[in-house]
């Protein structure tokens, strides 16, 4: 009885203890994916240290009192991961909490002019007209995009300054409190964010960008290996073996579009500019998002348990697969370009040569797979071979889009790669003055690459090999 009593007392405590060790190990996957993140925990609690000042000295609190709680608060809802989202709070508050103390110190003003009786009636006008505008203003979707932070914050403090005003006659000190301690609280979480192991969601959005479009050409190099295995063993592959990190592109709109508005806010920093062309890296992630849905119909045949046969599919394999392996090859190459900020034309014999294998393709597709007599059999590999000759199309269109950034952006150009055989340039020849001449005269002393090359060298210059011109 007693050993079984304590079996089960045990039994909770183990459970527990597990789920403890369980989180424990969340966390420290959680730090290992990204260490950044524990960084800017000891950020947060660095800036939240430096606005508790305010409470800790007494001349301090004296001078702002229970304002002072404004610039801790605005530390917990500005301090943020990246810079340009922390840059982009802390100014949104800042500025909406300017414009909104002084109107709403004007509309006080106003309404005290038309006396005991009319103020609380105009105040609550003011809050209606201001409240309508301000709603309306956030349907808009740039204003919703850069500024829906600000107009929040404009909204409450009008609000908060006008309506409070009504009961308190010291409303412009009260405003200028508020405002002095959310520029001391943005202005610290904005320098912490900076100077302290900064995070430049600007760089997030580049080094994405050129992921996504590597991804595809991973997927694109061994599609036509996995593709064809299929038709030799008869069955669909394993959904686990399939290249599937290609599926993260297709839903990156939103997050891509973020990151971008948030980059505007971002000063100049390493080699990303001042006004640095943010909107076409959305274009090109939009172009690498429909190669990724042309690649996700592909990955479909690839999985589908209706195959065309292995006579039929043998007829493109070598064009499908020349076509597929120059796309991908193509596509990397773009991507290491992007990644590295140089102009590179390394990606454009792959592009031709994945046009020059497209054309062999279509020629195929005319000359065999039309006179084939089931037509129903060869509907898949034809549907393979017409999404590879999109494919082209979309590659294309990744190269023209992703030139077109290395321009606006102005990337060095990639240097020339030497070969040991371009650093073994052949010995020059010299040319010496002739003294005493008359007339035009040179001498041109010529190094013979035999073995009495040698024994020249070791020769004064007037008994060397000469040639008078």
């Amino acid at each position: 009885m007693t050993s079984s009593n304590h079996e089960n007392a045990a039994g909770p405590l183990m459970r527990l203890w597990g789920k403890i060790g369980g989180f424990a190990l969340k966390l420290k996957k959680l730090g290992k994916d990204d260490p950044r993140r524990i960084i800017h925990s000891f950020k947060m609690g660095l800036a939240l240290t430096l606005v508790s000042i305010f409470y800790y000295f007494k001349p301090l609190y004296e001078g702002f009192g229970l304002a002072a709680m404004w610039a801790i608060l605005t530390v917990v809802v500005v301090f943020e991961f990246t810079v340009g989202s922390t840059l982009g709070r802390g100014l949104n508050r800042m500025l909406a909490t300017l414009t909104a103390a002084a109107l709403g110190v004007g509309a006080h003003r106003l309404a005290t002019l038309s006396g005991e009786t009319g103020e609380p009636i105009l105040i609550a006008v003011f809050v209606f007209i201001m409240a309508g505008i301000v709603t309306f203003l956030r349907f808009i979707p740039k204003i919703k995009a850069r500024y829906d932070y600000g107009m929040l914050i404009f909204l409450l403090t009008f609000c908060l300054i006008s309506v409070s005003g009504y009961r308190d006659e010291e409303v412009i000190e009260m405003a200028f409190e508020r405002l002095s301690t959310i520029v001391i609280g943005s202005c610290t979480s904005v320098i912490v964010c900076i100077f302290i192991c900064p995070v430049w969601i600007g760089v997030d959005l580049h080094n994405q960008i050129a992921t996504n479009i590597e991804k595809l050409g991973n997927f694109l190099e061994g599609y036509g290996e996995e593709y064809f295995k299929v038709s030799e063993e008869g069955q669909p592959r394993d959904k686990s073996s399939i290249l599937d990190g290609y599926k993260s592109v297709l839903s990156s709109s939103s997050k891509e579009e973020t990151m971008a508005n948030l980059a505007r806010w971002e000063p100049r920093h390493g080699k990303f500019r001042f006004r640095h062309p943010w909107k076409q890296y959305l274009k090109v992630g939009s172009v690498t998002r429909q190669c990724a849905f042309k690649i996700e119909a592909l990955n479909s045949y690839l999985i589908s348990e209706i195959q065309s046969p292995p006579e039929v599919r043998n007829i493109i394999q070598e064009a499908s697969t020349a076509v597929s392996s120059e796309c991908g090859k193509a596509l990397k190459e773009l991507a290491s370009a992007l990644r590295k900020m140089t102009k590179s034309s390394a990606a454009e014999p792959h592009i031709a040569n994945s046009k020059d294998a497209a054309e062999n393709l279509k020629s195929v597709i005319r000359s065999s797979l039309s006179k084939h007599d089931d037509v129903l059999q060869i509907i898949p590999a034809g549907a393979v071979a017409s999404l590879l000759c999109e494919v082209v199309k979309c590659t294309e269109e990744i190269a023209d889009a992703t030139h077109k950034l290395a321009s606006l952006a102005h990337f060095k150009n990639a240097k020339p790669k030497v070969t040991p055989e371009q650093k073994e340039l052949p010995s020059q020849g010299i040319v010496l003055p002739v003294s005493g001449i008359d007339g035009m005269h040179h001498v041109i002393t010529i190094n013979e690459p035999s073995q009495s090359l040698q024994e020249n060298r070791n020769l004064p210059p007037a008994m060397a090999p000469r040639m008078e011109v």
